[in-house]
């Protein structure tokens, strides 16, 4: 049985949107909107104020741990529109960016990757919009 992750009502229905306009206008590979379209039917939708702190929510910036060689990396979670790999942005539709959406802190993470299975672990979450107080990101 897969965790539980959690989701704003917010971030959830801008998600749909651009869930809705990728498809129409092509704008990222099926099969990431499709995992997109999957995280958000099992994550559990709260109100921003009520976000649980330790949890990665649309513009997060977190610290990963890949559990295979201990490096750790941070990356924020941003719309596809403001990814920018060389400032580590990484986009919701990049698989990783999809894999960390709703999860926690300590949470594993696993995702396929051209050279097998990726396990990366949330190590922690550096800044969080909710907690921060800017619901409107």
């Amino acid at each position: 049985m897969e965790k539980t992750i959690f989701i704003t009502a917010s971030d959830k229905e801008k998600l749909e949107k651009l869930i809705k306009d990728a498809r129409e206008y092509n704008l990222a590979k099926k099969e990431y909107i499709y995992k997109l379209e999957q995280e958000l039917l099992r994550a559990k939708v709260v109100k921003p104020e009520e976000t649980p702190n330790d949890v990665i929510t649309m513009n997060s910036q977190v610290s990963l741990i890949d559990l295979e060689t201990g490096e750790e990396m941070i990356y924020t979670l941003v719309f596809p529109d403001q990814a920018d790999l060389s400032n580590n942005k990484i986009s919701i539709f990049a698989p990783i960016g999809t894999a960390i959406l709703g999860c926690k802190v300590n949470d594993v993470i696993e995702w396929q990757v051209p050279g097998g299975v990726a396990k990366f672990r949330v190590n922690k979450i550096l800044y969080q919009p909710e907690a921060a107080g800017d619901f409107g990101l």
